[in-house]
């Protein structure tokens, strides 16, 4: 069965319910200007409260980055206590090997292309972040966007990742496509921002869809 993330959480409400859904990941945007940006100060606050509801036991929580100083990165992930860091501007292997967590990297999938041209590219930055010891992600390339864009690629792409490789799938998932990326895709996590809010807030049922619509596959 697929595991499943939660990105984009901006308060405590949101946190607690993805968490008790069973995600295995909580995203918190830490990129300067995007819509879901949270400082540094209000993720600690809510982290903080999360765990003293949860425990040591709960999801994992990973802060999203993009062309920001290692230092920065690294500051933010001890004073959140982040589990894993998502980077998703043009950090290089080395930028990387110098992040204190786990690494999830993008891969940004091209759209329009010829079909084998782009999955043999993807597979070849995949191979790259897997050969580092990161975790790739998934997502489809828009211009002007560094993180996610809220819409799908050609899930055949990712179907090309040889068995046994962990990776996420994201881009354009909702409660009503993500079963059939999963069966297209076989993904080892799936991941959703945009495709649980209403009107650019998280709605929290779509959120209890969302994992009920993961949770069945297989079942």
């Amino acid at each position: 069965m697929s595991k499943f993330k939660i990105c984009g959480l901006r308060d405590l409400k949101n946190v607690v319910l993805a968490s008790n859904c069973g995600a295995e990941m909580l995203g918190f945007v830490f990129v300067s200007g995007v819509r879901r940006e949270i400082s540094v100060q209000t993720a600690r606050k809510i982290i903080r409260e999360y765990r003293e509801l949860v425990g040591s036991n709960g999801s994992d929580l990973v802060g999203l980055f993009a062309n920001q100083s290692v230092n920065f990165v690294n500051e933010v992930v001890e004073t959140c206590g982040l589990d894993y860091v998502q980077l998703c501007g043009e950090e290089s292997p080395e930028y990387w090997d110098k992040v204190n967590g786990g690494v999830i990297r993008q891969v940004k999938v091209p759209i329009g292309q010829d079909l084998e041209v782009t999955i043999s590219k993807t597979l070849s930055e995949v191979d790259v972040v897997l050969e580092s010891g990161a975790i790739p992600i998934l997502d489809r390339k828009e211009k002007g966007h560094l993180g996610g864009t809220g819409k799908s690629f050609n899930w055949d792409v990712a179907a090309n990742i040889p068995d046994g490789n962990k990776f996420i799938l994201a881009g354009g998932l909702t409660p009503s496509n993500v079963a059939e990326a999963i069966d297209v895709a076989n993904p080892w996590m799936v991941d959703v921002s945009t495709g649980v809010e209403t009107e650019g807030e998280k709605d929290q049922y779509k959120i209890e869809i969302f994992s009920s619509a993961v949770k069945a596959i297989g079942n």
